[in-house]
């Protein structure tokens, strides 16, 4: 093992210790795999601005990874998730390696990303995931998802307006947000509860980052 191999895969296997996360030794070996694959397609397809791979390990695998306890605490509204403006696989590949039962749809309307999904995709040997090339308003999913999950809005009026065809009737939205996005609750606050607003604790990594559980009103 190199120098640097050792390094990441002790950012990645104490970052995790210290979430409370535990890792299989097969979950590590994927993880890492995705990582350098993700670094090495950066180079030519840009999919973050993030040069370092050990930031990548911290500020990728570890702030996907933060999501795990509340994917093990709500294990039957979770069995079925999508993955909106997902990139370069974010947050969706680390949680379907970490999740092999759970069904991953990966969605983003960029081709040069979908592409690399699906190069991840047979390489690890996801069998729990789907790639969807298409814009979010032209998905129309047979089945719709328990959960959208995504860290790509700018907004979360943006997120639920755009997805709230994909879920189902009682089906929620997970945004992952950085400082606790007080500005963005009110525009929605008449059709959109908020159920469950969650601090992550991101180890090896700086700045606030919450968890917001939210849920269309009946």
């Amino acid at each position: 093992m190199s120098e640097l191999e050792k390094d990441l895969r002790d950012i990645l296997v104490q970052g995790a210790n210290e979430m409370k996360v535990a890792l299989s030794e097969p979950q590590i070996s994927n993880l890492l795999a995705y990582i350098r694959e993700f670094d090495k397609w950066n180079k030519a397809y840009n999919l973050s601005a993030i040069r370092d791979i050990r930031q990548m390990v911290a500020r990728h695998l570890l702030d996907s990874l933060s999501v795990v306890p509340y994917f093990l605490e709500n294990k039957h509204s979770t069995e079925n998730v999508i993955d909106v403006g997902t990139g370069g696989g974010l947050p969706g590949i680390p949680l379907a390696i970490m999740f092999p039962e759970k069904k991953f749809t990966l969605l983003d309307s960029a081709g040069k990303k979908t592409r690399f999904l699906f190069h991840v995709k047979t390489l690890l040997k996801l069998e729990n995931v789907s790639v969807e090339n298409r814009r979010v308003e032209e998905f129309q999913p047979v089945k719709k998802f328990n959960t959208v999950i995504s860290r790509a809005f700018a907004s979360l009026q943006d997120m639920t307006e755009g997805c709230s065809h994909l879920l189902e009737t009682d089906g929620v939205f997970l945004a992952m947000k950085g400082i606790y996005p007080q500005d963005e609750l009110a525009p929605i606050a008449d059709k959109i509860e908020l159920l469950e607003s969650i601090k992550l604790d991101v180890a090896a990594t700086d700045g606030e980052r919450h968890l917001l559980v939210l849920q269309t009103k009946q």
